[in-house]
C-alpha cells in the first residue's frame, strides 16, 4: 500500500543516513562542519550525537588501558637473576637511631678472623618507634639488618664522634689525646661467603683545638647496592670510645628502591 511504501522509504533513508561512505569522515570532522543547514538536518544531528558518544567511549577506553598498562609495568619491573617477579609492591625500609646506652652499644674489638671485619661493630641500635626509628618488613638481629627480598637498596649511615676533655687528665696526656685522629666508618654485608664484604668506607683525619672543651665530627655515607634475600648489613667504626650514640646524630638505615 502507499502507506507501507512511504514507511519503508523513510526507514531506508534513515538507515542510509548512517551507512554512507562519508560516515567516518563526518564523525572525525564534527566540530569543523557547523552551519544552520546542518543544524536543521535531522540526519546530521544523529551523526553529531553518535560521533560525540563514540569519541567519549574511545577516550575513556584509552585512559583505562593506559592506566592498566602503567600499573602492570610498576608491578612487573625487570628483576635480577635469582629474584622472583615482584607482586604488589610492599614497603621495605628501616631506620635505626643511636641508643642512649652508649657503653652497651659497641661490641668488643673485632679481630681479623673469618666472618669478622675491621673496627668495632655497633650492636645496639634503637629500632622501636621511639624518636625517628622504625622497621618495615625488615628484621634486626644483633645490630644487623636482615634483607627480606632480593633487589636494589639504598643504604646509609652516619656516626657522630665526640671527644670530651677530662679535667683530671694531666697536660702530657691531653697533648697525646689532641693529636690528629683517624675516624673511620665501615658498612659491611654478610652473605654465605666466609668473610664479610665491605660495601662502603669513609675515613677522615680530624684535629681539634686544644682550647676546645670537646671536639665534634660526623661521618655520613650512602649508596645503592644489589642485595639478596637473607643478606645482612651492619656498621662498624674506629675509635669506639669517641662514638656518641645520640639518636639524632648517629643512625643507620636502608630501603628498597
Amino acid at each position: 500500500s502507499p502507506l507501507l511504501q512511504l514507511q519503508d522509504s523513510y526507514s531506508k533513508s534513515g538507515i542510509a543516513c548512517l551507512t554512507g561512505e562519508e560516515i567516518g569522515n563526518s564523525i572525525q570532522n564534527l566540530d569543523l562542519i557547523e552551519s544552520e543547514d546542518r543544524e536543521a538536518d535531522p540526519c546530521w544531528q544523529v551523526k553529531w550525537h553518535l560521533g560525540k558518544l563514540i569519541k567519549k567511549m574511545m577516550s575513556r577506553s584509552y585512559e583505562e588501558n593506559i592506566s592498566a598498562i602503567n600499573v602492570e609495568r610498576t608491578l612487573t619491573l625487570p628483576h635480577t637473576e635469582g629474584q622472583a617477579p615482584r607482586g604488589p609492591a610492599r614497603r621495605i625500609a628501616a631506620h635505626l637511631t643511636g641508643s642512649s646506652s652508649r657503653r652497651s652499644a659497641l661490641a668488643s674489638r673485632i679481630n681479623p678472623l673469618p666472618r669478622r671485619g675491621i673496627g668495632h661493630k655497633i650492636n645496639n641500635w634503637e629500632s622501636s618507634r621511639k624518636g625517628h626509628s622504625f622497621l618495615y618488613n625488615v628484621e634486626l638481629r644483633n645490630g644487623e639488618l636482615v634483607i627480606p627480598q632480593t633487589g636494589f637498596y639504598y643504604i646509609y649511615s652516619q656516626i657522630y664522634f665526640r671527644f670530651r676533655e677530662n679535667e683530671n687528665e694531666d697536660s702530657n696526656m691531653l697533648g697525646q689525646i689532641r693529636n690528629p685522629k683517624q675516624l673511620v666508618q665501615y658498612v659491611y654485608k654478610l652473605t654465605n661467603y666466609p668473610e664479610p664484604i665491605l660495601l662502603m668506607k669513609s675515613a677522615r683525619t680530624s684535629c681539634w683545638s686544644k682550647k676546645a672543651e670537646y671536639g665534634l665530627y660526623s661521618i655520613y655515607q650512602g649508596g645503592v647496592f644489589q642485595l639478596k634475600r637473607e643478606d645482612r648489613i651492619f656498621v662498624s667504626v674506629s675509635n669506639s670510645d669517641m662514638v656518641d650514640m645520640d639518636k639524632e646524630a648517629s643512625f643507620f638505615g636502608a630501603f628498597m628502591i
